[in-house]
């Protein structure tokens, strides 16, 4: 097995790891899952019970491309966190769960959770 395959497999593993913890203690809470790349963040409510995102927000979208500098930075990460609360706000959902997914609770994961809480996201 290569370096990048057991690299890939681990990875994988420590994701897997960290949403059952979430599902766990999710207690019918909806889950806000984190995907980040080297030059965007994006972030979605999902709803496991039946699997449909509820509310999605990323540095991709045009609305938001026109406010940042750079899609990849903490401050993007801020940006979508707040614009996936505010949606999540007039959807009436208050409260989820944090899904950090393979990503350390660091940098750009906690700026994109500060900004959420920040629009009334309780997690």
């Amino acid at each position: 097995m290569s370096i990048t395959k057991s690299l890939q497999r681990s990875r994988q593993r420590r994701t897997w790891r960290v949403r059952n913890q979430v599902r766990r203690s999710a207690s019918g809470r909806l889950r806000l899952s984190v995907f980040r790349s080297n030059k965007h963040i994006s972030a979605q409510v999902i709803d496991d019970a039946s699997g449909q995102t509820v509310a999605a927000a990323s540095s991709t979208e045009k609305d938001l491309r026109g406010q940042l500098k750079n899609g990849g930075n903490v401050g993007a990460a801020t940006v979508v966190g707040k614009t996936l609360g505010e949606r999540c706000a007039q959807k009436g959902i208050t409260e989820v769960v944090f899904d950090r997914g393979q990503y350390r609770y660091h940098g750009r994961v906690a700026a994109l959770a500060d900004g959420a809480r920040a629009a009334g996201l309780q997690f």
